[in-house]
């Protein structure tokens, strides 16, 4: 099994069946080894700085009905909410305060915040932070809204697949929605020129390791500049509110697999690493991942963007919190960076 991950750090890329066999392995020693190798490679790219990203959650309103998802439209236990432009603002102004230099606006698809609207925020960022990198994570959009944004300033985009598989998409979205459409939106923001992120959610209902495979092989494929993967975790208000999170450890493999397929990608180590397990994010960081998104937003709106039970949003996941983040780092040997981290 050595042999496979040596193979993946040489060559960045494995048969299909090696990497069934890295997922399903059960063995610690070699689980250890891969990441000791993601982490080197890591090291190697980046020293041991990790690039911190402010997360603002602009809106938790959102016109689709994924079945996973907390803030989905048919929930309607929870409160809804809309950051104005200038609560944005206000958020980067504390941000830049505190040492960011990357904003990331996070939401749902939300009608009411139109692109039109979004492309006032993105400029007046642009504006007043002339310094400061800008990501966008607001679903799905036409072609020419995505070139828009580009032009107004926005420099990179999130947007996880989910899964490759239509099927098993299906299985998670209402009908109108499709993985294709999906796929097709990467491709055009590829295209456009933004620095473009994808991933998965680790143990999603009915998912499978082939499912996961396939995931391996787009993102292969897609060569995206940022991977963004997180363990499933149930909301109580889903349809899927019974099924149980998925794994950290496969989380944690597949962080690794893909630093040693993309030496140079920017991987975060998520909140739902976080919130599974109080040193989640330590372990995503020594399994290769080099990005931490401490939450900027305000703080009375933080629990009412709940895509899933419990999400972590407090202490060091708090951008005020960014000491408490800085001492834990450093108990495994890394720092806080202070810089934009583009992609190389």
């Amino acid at each position: 099994m050595k042999i496979w991950i040596d193979c993946l750090r040489n060559e960045h890329h494995l048969p299909t069946e090696a990497y069934h066999e890295l997922l399903t392995c059960q063995d610690a020693e070699v689980t250890d080894y891969l990441h000791q190798q993601a982490r080197e490679v890591s090291l190697t790219q980046f020293g041991n700085k990790v690039y911190i990203r402010g997360l603002i959650e602009i809106s938790n309103c959102c016109k689709n009905d994924c079945y996973y998802c907390g803030i989905r439209k048919s929930n309607t236990h929870i409160e809804r909410y809309r950051l104005t432009k200038e609560q944005i603002l206000d958020c980067c102004r504390e941000g830049y305060k505190l040492g960011f230099r990357t904003f990331v606006m996070q939401g749902g698809e939300d009608r009411a915040q139109s692109v039109d609207w979004v492309i006032e925020v993105v400029t007046a960022i642009r504006s007043e932070f002339p310094d400061c990198a800008i990501t966008l994570s607001l679903g799905e959009m036409s072609y020419q809204d995505y070139e828009r944004l580009y032009d107004a300033g926005a420099n990179r985009y999130l947007l996880r697949h989910e899964t490759y598989q239509s099927s098993h998409y299906q299985q998670l979205h209402p009908q109108e929605m499709s993985a294709q459409h999906r796929q097709q939106c990467l491709r055009w923001l590829k295209e456009i020129g933004f620095q473009t992120g994808t991933g998965i959610m680790v143990g999603s209902p009915h998912q499978t390791i082939d499912n996961i495979i396939e995931d391996i092989l787009f993102i292969e494929q897609l060569k995206p500049q940022m991977i963004g993967l997180g363990p499933f975790i149930p909301h109580q208000d889903t349809p899927f509110a019974q099924h149980p999170a998925g794994s950290v450890e496969l989380t944690l493999k597949l962080l690794s697999i893909f630093r040693l397929m993309f030496p140079q990608v920017l991987i975060p180590s998520t909140t739902a690493l976080a919130s599974l397990g109080g040193d989640g994010r330590l372990k995503g960081i020594l399994a290769g991942a080099n990005v931490v998104m401490p939450n900027l937003s305000p703080s009375n709106t933080r629990k009412k963007y709940e895509l899933y039970n419990n999400k972590a949003s407090l202490g060091a996941e708090a951008a005020e919190g960014l000491t408490l983040l800085n001492e834990q780092l450093k108990t495994i040997g890394y720092e806080i960076s202070m810089e934009r981290g583009d992609y190389k």
